[in-house]
């Protein structure tokens, strides 16, 4: 099995460039993050939270100077894996409760810190005339989903079976950004995505809202990964995620209260 090459965004957006070397200048050279006293600390976060994050972190950075918070976004189900093969983190924050509770002799507790759901993306202008849940069930309608061990996948399914619609999707993306893609790209007529992510896509998709009765709720917990190597540090990244700034953040991305 090929394994995936998962982006990393740092939230720093700009990385100063070293003027010279030493061999080059005569000088001593700039000195490392380390050397000048900056932790980073590596946080693997669910898709979804990508641009949401980005923002997040680059506030964390500057209320906590001397910390540097570097992103690995990806889905859920990839991130576990990625924590039970050991790769270098400090903190997980995914899509979803059961694949953090899947994880508990990896992570500390954890905290839940948003919650989301679920819309249908359309074209842009809805030009198929999709009004609701049923007409994902409509013959010749290409519709993608993700995959049913991606959170929202799951959530997917759940809603779907529900209203009792049967849905035959095009294609199973390992990833809510892949969903989104598919129809921005012109490559599926439909698909369900949270919320958020559809707001990202500013006018490139259009949404058709799912009722609250027939909809489903995702949860974000976040926690400490007990292999962390800086762990006071990841533990202030947790908690500060829930103070009123970054919820701010959050809400203002459409994500809602924990």
């Amino acid at each position: 099995m090929r394994r995936t090459v998962l982006p990393v965004i740092t939230a720093s957006l700009l990385v100063p460039l070293l003027a010279a070397c030493g061999s080059e200048n005569g000088g001593t050279g700039s000195r490392t993050g380390e050397e000048r006293g900056t932790t980073r600390i590596t946080v693997l976060a669910a898709s979804s939270l990508t641009d949401v994050f980005t923002a997040a972190g680059a506030a964390y950075e500057k209320e906590h100077v001397g910390t540097e918070v570097t992103f690995s976004f990806n889905g859920s189900q990839e991130l576990a894996s990625q924590v039970r093969q050991g790769v270098p983190a400090d903190a997980l924050v995914t899509a979803d409760t059961k694949t953090m509770d899947g994880l508990k002799e990896n992570t500390g507790d954890p905290v839940v810190i948003a919650r989301n759901r679920l819309t249908i993306a359309t074209a842009r202008g809805n030009p198929e005339k999709i009004g609701g849940l049923k007409d994902l069930s409509r013959s010749g309608l290409k519709v993608v989903l993700a995959a049913p061990e991606v959170p929202v996948g799951r959530y997917s399914q759940k809603i779907l079976d529900g209203a009792g619609v049967k849905v035959r999707a095009v294609s199973q993306e390992p990833n809510v950004r892949a969903v989104l893609s598919k129809v921005e790209l012109g490559e599926a007529d439909a698909g369900l995505v949270y919320v958020t992510d559809a707001a990202t896509a500013g006018g490139r998709v259009s949404t058709v809202a799912v009722p609250d009765a027939q909809n489903a709720v995702a949860s974000y917990p976040a926690a400490v990964l007990d292999d962390s190597e800086h762990r006071e540090e990841a533990s202030d990244f947790v908690r500060w995620l829930a103070s009123p700034k970054a919820q701010k953040l959050l809400r203002d991305a459409g994500f809602q209260a924990p």
